[in-house]
């Protein structure tokens, strides 16, 4: 006599073979595999964009204690930067450059003319404010003094 199941009841799991596991084992093992590496990269610390820091630094920019301009032509994401510098009229621009700091934008102009030997500015842009602050290196006198622009309206 062989025997029967009773009706209604389900049949026993067969056990599979340890070689029918493997694909869900590999599965899950990549899975956990990828897990790690993205959070792994999702805490690399990332190198700052510079075209978007540096775009805000173009435009006119007026000294706020005189009638100094600095207009910022454009800056390619190398850092250099089109720039002339107006006393009124132009002074000579000899060396411009923008540069990162982490996320903060920077700032070097370097002037040449009569009356401006080599004076400088090493200016830092403010995104609070949206302005640029930092010092002038006047040449003639050899004296360094604090200073900061503001964005000129369009």
């Amino acid at each position: 006599m062989s025997k029967s199941r009773k009706p209604g009841r389900p049949a026993k799991p067969v056990p599979q073979p340890a070689r029918q596991r493997l694909p869900l084992l590999a599965g899950i093992a990549l899975a956990v595999v990828l897990v790690a590496a993205g959070a792994y990269w999702w805490s690399q610390p990332r190198q700052p964009d510079p075209r978007a820091a540096f775009q805000k630094l173009q435009g006119r920019w007026q000294r706020t204690d005189a009638g100094y301009v600095i207009d910022i032509r454009s800056v390619d994401t190398s850092g250099k930067m089109s720039a002339a510098y107006f006393n009124p009229r132009p002074i000579n621009v000899a060396r411009s450059e923008a540069s990162l700091d982490g996320q903060t934008a920077r700032v070097f102009i370097e002037l040449r003319d009569v009356n401006y030997p080599g004076s400088t500015y090493t200016l830092t842009y403010d995104p609070r404010d949206d302005g640029l602050k930092g010092m002038y290196f006047q040449a003639v006198a050899r004296e360094t003094f604090a200073v900061s622009f503001t964005r000129m309206k369009p």
